[in-house]
């Protein structure tokens, strides 16, 4: 698989990657206002997708809505219509549908779509996701990345950057690097041999999840895209990498 080059993503992916919208104490994570946020400062924002009984594609980082919503429920295990009904984020916002979220950014801002496959439906997530992009004017807009390499099998002719995710945890998933545009290693990861390599070679490396202002600057050295979450505004405008006309890094 040929890695993916710069000219293949929107610029601003290159800025910061808000991880799971610009969320906080008050802004419930992977929701319509935190990606709102996000938005209104031009900034790029990561989501994670889930797959509901009657087919839908649902935006929530876990499969059980207990910690976002305060009420327990597994999302492949209800429609989506059940779903709206009778549940809320914990900020009083209704839980998203990825189609919400399409519609509200109107690809006025990049998107990075984390699938998650629940008891063997990778396949079927991947086809779902196909499905609810079909009308996307520009696939530099989407970018698609997973811990789980039959996820991101199906997408290959898809024309969508892909990123395998890998946590120290499971760094044998790194040698799978290959098979994929880009790679997405955890920030404990960053100074990992084949990582370096990886870059070294014009490989793109997206980082996860830095949290302070610090590690955003060291990671600079290491990595292309920087996922973060929990800076301050003031903050985000001090570590937030400038891009040129021409859609390279300013010095």
């Amino acid at each position: 698989m040929k890695r993916a080059s710069r000219e293949q993503f929107d610029p601003r992916v290159f800025t910061l990657l808000c991880h799971r919208g610009l969320h906080d104490a008050n802004t419930t994570e992977n929701g319509l206002r935190a990606f709102a946020k996000a938005k209104e400062k031009n900034l790029p924002f990561e989501l994670d997708v889930h797959l509901s009984k009657d087919g839908h594609l649902v935006v929530s980082h876990d499969s059980d809505l207990k910690r976002t919503t305060g009420k327990e429920g597994i999302i492949e295990e209800m429609d989506l219509g059940y779903l709206k009904k009778n549940y809320r984020l914990l900020d009083g916002e209704e839980v998203p549908s990825f189609l919400e979220v399409l519609s509200q950014t109107n690809e006025q801002v990049p998107i990075v779509v984390e699938l998650k496959p629940y008891k063997g439906n990778a396949k079927l997530l991947a086809k779902a996701l196909l499905n609810e992009l079909s009308f996307i004017k520009e696939k530099k807009n989407i970018v698609v990345i997973s811990f789980d390499p039959r996820a991101l099998f199906p997408l290959k002719k898809s024309g969508y950057m892909r990123g395998l995710l890998v946590s120290s945890g499971r760094p044998s998933i790194l040698n799978l690097r290959g098979f994929f545009e880009f790679l997405c290693p955890g920030k404990d990861l960053l100074t990992n041999r084949k990582v370096m390599g990886y870059r070294k070679k014009g490989g793109i490396v997206n980082v996860w999840t830095l949290e302070s202002e610090e590690e955003v600057q060291n990671a600079k050295n290491y990595a292309d895209i920087l996922t973060f979450q929990f800076l301050s505004d003031e903050a985000i405008e001090r570590v937030r990498p400038k891009i040129s006309s021409d859609g390279e890094d300013e010095a």
